[in-house]
C-alpha cells in the first residue's frame, strides 16, 4: 500500500507540474554564456551558466504561454557586459509588455561599490526589490586608464609602437603619461553615450524625469531605505518574501522553473523536420587569431580561430538547407591576417546567394569590425563598442632592463633585418620604415574594405576610422551599423532576407554528430575541421596581460613581435 501511495503521489505531483501556473526564474548571478561551448574545457567551465540563446528564446516563447504568469530576475554576482545587459533588458521589457508580472530582486546593487549597470538591467522589471541590508550603487559611468610609460622607463623598458591613426589609443598606456586630446575626446563621448542610454531607460522605467535621474546619480550611492525614498526601489525585502509574493500573485500551486530549462524543454518537444530550411547561427567569440578556436586549460578565456570560423562559414554556405547566416561577433580584434581570412568567407557566402547578418555583442571592434563589415546587415546594441578601424604594431625594447640586471646579449645574424623583432634592441631607421609600411598597408586595406562594405565614400570611411571606438548608438548614426537591436532582431532580419517565416528553425553551425567529432577531419573542407580545441598557452590566465605587454601570446619560447588589429 505504501508503494502504491508513493507512486500515486508522484504521478499526481508530475501532473500538477504540467498544469500548474509557472513562475520563471532568470538567475543571472553565475553569468551568461554567449554561445554553445566550443571545446570540452569550455563545456565544463560553463556548466552552471545559462546560454544567451536559451534565455532569449525562452522569454520570447513565454510571452504567449498562458501557463507562465510571472518572471523573477535575480541580479548580482558575475558582472555582465553592457551589450548583453541591453540584450536581456529588451527581452525582459517585451515579456513585461505581454501583461505578465516581472520582479527584479538583488541582495545588493554593489556592496560598497558601483552598481549602475546591474540596476539598469533590473529596471526593465515592473518592480525592483532590494534586500534590507543591501545598497544601491547608482553612481554613473567611469572609464579609467592607467599609463605605464614612466614606470616602464624607470625599469629600463621602452616601447616602440606605431598606430593608425590618432584615435587608435590602445598603445597610449605604454607610450604616453596621460590622455592625448583625441584619446580623451573618444573616451568622453563613449561615457556620454552610455550615460545617455542608461539615464533615459531608467527614467522611463521608473516614471521619473531624466533630469531627476541625473540628479540622483550625482547623489549616489544610496542606502537601501534611501533608494526606496527616492523612488528607485519599490520595496526592501528578503528573498523568501519576494518569492512568496510572486507565487501568491501567480496562483495556487505555482511552480518555479529556470528560463533556460523552460526553453530547452520546449526545444526537446519540437520534432526535427528533415530537409527543412534553416538559419545558420555561427558564434565568433574572443580575440581573433590564426588556427582553431579554443581556450587554454590554464585560464585566460577563449579565442576566435580563423580556421574554425572559416570552416563553419564554408559548411553553412555549402549546406542547401541553410538559407541565411547570422554571425554573432563578440571580439576586441586580434590578428589582421586571421580577420581578413574570415572577411573573405563572409564575402563568398554572400556571393553564393546566402544573406549574412551580423549580431554584435558587448564588443565588436577593430578586428571584430573587420570580420563584420562585408555582411548584408550589421545589428548592434546601443552600448556595443565597435569601430576602432585602425591598426597598431611594434615591440617593447628591454635592452636597458637587461643591462641593469647584468644580463648580456649577443647575437649572430644573417640579413640586415634578421633581428628586427628582438626585444633587446631598438628598430633601426630602415626597420622602422618597414614597420610603417606594414601599418599603412593594413590601414589602407581596412578603410578600403569598410568603404566598399558599408557603401561609403572612402574619405568618409577614413573620417569614421582613424582608430576611433564608437558606441553602437553613434555607429548607427554614422552608417557603420545598420540596425540597433540584439540577436533575436538579427535572426528576424535574416529570416526576412531569406524569405522564410518567423518560425524558421535556427541551427548552430558547425552541427556535427558524435562520430564526426571523434574522427579526424579528412581535409580542411571537412566539417569537423571547424571544431575548436584546447590551446596550450604558456601564459594561462596572464595571456591577456602578456599580449598587452607585447609578449608573444603563445608563450615565452616564441619569438616576440606581433602585428595586430587590437
Amino acid at each position: 500500500m505504501d508503494a502504491t501511495k508513493a507512486i500515486v503521489e508522484t504521478v499526481d505531483r508530475l501532473r500538477q507540474r504540467r498544469t500548474a501556473p509557472l513562475v520563471l526564474e532568470l538567475d543571472l548571478t553565475e553569468g551568461v554564456s554567449e554561445g554553445p561551448p566550443a571545446d570540452p574545457l569550455s563545456a565544463v567551465l560553463s556548466m552552471r551558466k545559462a546560454r544567451l540563446t536559451d534565455l532569449l528564446s525562452g522569454l520570447k516563447r513565454a510571452r504567449g504561454d498562458s501557463r507562465v504568469k510571472a518572471l523573477i530576475i535575480k541580479v548580482g554576482g558575475q558582472p555582465l557586459g553592457l551589450g548583453m545587459v541591453q540584450e536581456l533588458r529588451a527581452a525582459i521589457t517585451q515579456f513585461r509588455s505581454s501583461g505578465k508580472l516581472t520582479v527584479a530582486f538583488a541582495e545588493t546593487f554593489g556592496e560598497f561599490g558601483a552598481g549602475t549597470v546591474p540596476y539598469y538591467l533590473a529596471t526593465a522589471a515592473e518592480r525592483v526589490y532590494l534586500q534590507p541590508s543591501g545598497d544601491l550603487g547608482l553612481t554613473g559611468v567611469s572609464m579609467e586608464q592607467r599609463f605605464l610609460r614612466d614606470a616602464l622607463g624607470k625599469a629600463g623598458v621602452e616601447y616602440q609602437l606605431g598606430q593608425r591613426h590618432e584615435y587608435k589609443t590602445a598603445a597610449n598606456m605604454f607610450t604616453q603619461d596621460r590622455m592625448t586630446e583625441p584619446h580623451r575626446e573618444s573616451v568622453a563621448r563613449i561615457a556620454g553615450s552610455v550615460t545617455e542610454q542608461i539615464v533615459s531607460a531608467i527614467a522611463t522605467s521608473r516614471n521619473l524625469h531624466v533630469a531627476k535621474i541625473r540628479e540622483l546619480i550625482d547623489r549616489g550611492p544610496f542606502i537601501g531605505a534611501e533608494a526606496v525614498e527616492a523612488g528607485l526601489v519599490d520595496r526592501l525585502a528578503y528573498r523568501d518574501e519576494v518569492y512568496d509574493e510572486v507565487r501568491a500573485a501567480a496562483g495556487e500551486g505555482a511552480h518555479l522553473q529556470f528560463v533556460s530549462r523552460y526553453a530547452r524543454a520546449a526545444l526537446a518537444r519540437k520534432l526535427p523536420r528533415p530537409g527543412e530550411p534553416v538559419i545558420a547561427l555561427i558564434h565568433g567569440i574572443g580575440p581573433i587569431r590564426l588556427g582553431r578556436s579554443g581556450r587554454s586549460p590554464l585560464g585566460g578565456g577563449g579565442s576566435m580561430g580563423s580556421d574554425t570560423i572559416c570552416a563553419a562559414l564554408r559548411s553553412a554556405r555549402r549546406d542547401d538547407h541553410v538559407k541565411a547566416v547570422v554571425f554573432r561577433v563578440d571580439s576586441p580584434g586580434g590578428s589582421y591576417v586571421a580577420s581578413d581570412a574570415v572577411w573573405r568567407e563572409v564575402v563568398l557566402t554572400r556571393r553564393a546567394g546566402k544573406p549574412v547578418v551580423i549580431s554584435m555583442g558587448d564588443l565588436a571592434a577593430s578586428g571584430g569590425y573587420f570580420v563584420s563589415m562585408a555582411a548584408d546587415l550589421i545589428v548592434a546594441q546601443p552600448g556595443t563598442l565597435t569601430g576602432s578601424i585602425g591598426v597598431l604594431g611594434g615591440k617593447p625594447v628591454v635592452g636597458g632592463l637587461l643591462e641593469r640586471l647584468g644580463v648580456a646579449t649577443e647575437s649572430v645574424t644573417e640579413g640586415a633585418n634578421a633581428g628586427m623583432f628582438s626585444p633587446s634592441t631598438s628598430f633601426s631607421e630602415q626597420q622602422w620604415e618597414r614597420v610603417n609600411a606594414w601599418l599603412d598597408r593594413i590601414y589602407d586595406d581596412f578603410v578600403t574594405k569598410v568603404a566598399e562594405g558599408r557603401r561609403l565614400d572612402r574619405d568618409r570611411a577614413h573620417d569614421l576610422a582613424k582608430g576611433r571606438v564608437w558606441t553602437g548608438a553613434d555607429a548607427h548614426g554614422s552608417g557603420l551599423v545598420d540596425e540597433l537591436g540584439g540577436l533575436e532582431d538579427a535572426l528576424a532580419l535574416a529570416r526576412k532576407k531569406a524569405g522564410l517565416p518567423d518560425t524558421a528553425t535556427v541551427r548552430t553551425f558547425p552541427k556535427m554528430n558524435p562520430l564526426e567529432r571523434l574522427r579526424p577531419p579528412e581535409s580542411s573542407e571537412d566539417r569537423s575541421a571547424a571544431l575548436a580545441r584546447v590551446r596550450l598557452e604558456a601564459w594561462g590566465p596572464l595571456s591577456g596581460l602578456a599580449a598587452k605587454l607585447g609578449l608573444p601570446a603563445q608563450g615565452p619560447l616564441q619569438l616576440p613581435g606581433s602585428w595586430t588589429i587590437a
